[in-house]
């Protein structure tokens, strides 16, 4: 007979995970317990890229084969110690959930979330980014397109001085991320205007290929450098998080030089093959923030020069 709960302990909590025997990917045998058990094992990766950061949840009470939800306001049935942050929005505010330790990952594992989606800043100081991030999906199915313009994107800002993080999303795409001092001062506005005109940059040095125009029917083939996830209360997926997809891909941290590696695709790690995942870390010695004047008096520059 199924268990109908079990209770793991992490952090000084006793966690109960309630239908742990429950199969959340139908076709992967992978249940409730299996991701609660994945997550535990990545939290020491996982953590420092959640801590302190608002969250969007991404919850599949049926499994992933059935519609799922985007949870933002945290449940009052949410224990105590759940960490919380109560931030605005046009009318009103939310109150986001933080996942500050194990145990808070677990829970809300054991909530059926699948996927955790963070803020580009922090609780503490939600109107300054401390990541710029460039969201790279291929027009079609040739990830060759996105291993392509990431290189090309790079190159860019190699000569603007900034550096760079990449990411394959577990989904469709990567992302190049570029850390940010986020007490320099730069807001959400000023970060999506910075985006936007490398993006522009990037676009008319490659036509043929890349584009930074939104309306899909404008695109044909083209890759779209997409920006639009720079602005307050916009998340992206967390590294090492499980997406809800057959095959239960995870967003996975990667090294610029495996760029060039054809089997790098955005599914390229999963659950099954995690412990491969963990083995190194690519972004070990990461660039700290940097503010963005001194490479936006770069940009501007190249921009006069186009």
């Amino acid at each position: 007979m199924p268990a109908s709960s079990k209770t793991v302990r992490a952090g000084g909590h006793r966690v109960r995970i309630t239908h742990p025997d429950k199969v959340l990917f139908p076709a992967d045998g992978l249940t409730k317990a299996g991701l609660v058990a994945y997550y535990r094992g990545v939290a020491r990766r996982m953590l420092p890229h959640l801590r302190g950061r608002p969250l969007m949840l991404e919850r599949h009470p049926g499994g992933i084969d059935a519609p799922g939800f985007m949870q933002k306001d945290v449940p009052d049935s949410f224990p105590d110690w759940i960490r919380r942050v109560e931030l605005p929005k046009q009318g009103g505010s939310v109150t986001y959930a933080v996942c500050d330790d194990t145990a808070t990952l677990a829970y809300l594992v054991g909530q059926n979330c699948t996927t955790f989606h963070r803020f580009l800043s922090t609780a503490d100081d939600p109107d300054h980014p401390d990541r710029l991030v460039f969201d790279l999906d291929p027009p079609g199915d040739d990830f060759g397109a996105v291993r392509q313009a990431a290189v090309r994107l790079r190159e860019v800002l190699r000569e603007i001085e900034l550096p760079s993080t990449l990411m394959t999303t577990g989904s469709r795409g990567m992302h190049v991320a570029i850390p940010l001092d986020a007490g320099a001062g730069a807001d959400f506005d000023q970060t999506r205007a910075f985006a936007r005109d490398v993006a522009e940059l990037l676009a008319a040095r490659h036509p043929d290929t890349l584009t930074v125009e939104a309306r899909k029917a404008a695109r044909g083939d083209r890759l779209y450098l997409d920006i639009q996830r720079n602005a307050y209360a916009q998340t992206v997926v967390a590294p090492y998080c499980v997406r809800p997809i057959p095959g239960a891909p995870v967003a996975a941290p990667v090294s610029w030089d495996a760029i060039d590696d054809p089997r790098l695709t955005a599914r390229r790690w999963t659950v099954a093959t995690a412990a491969g995942l963990l083995a190194g870390n690519p972004w070990r010695g990461a660039p700290r923030g940097r503010s963005l004047g001194p490479a936006r008096r770069r940009l501007d520059r190249l921009r006069q020069r186009a």
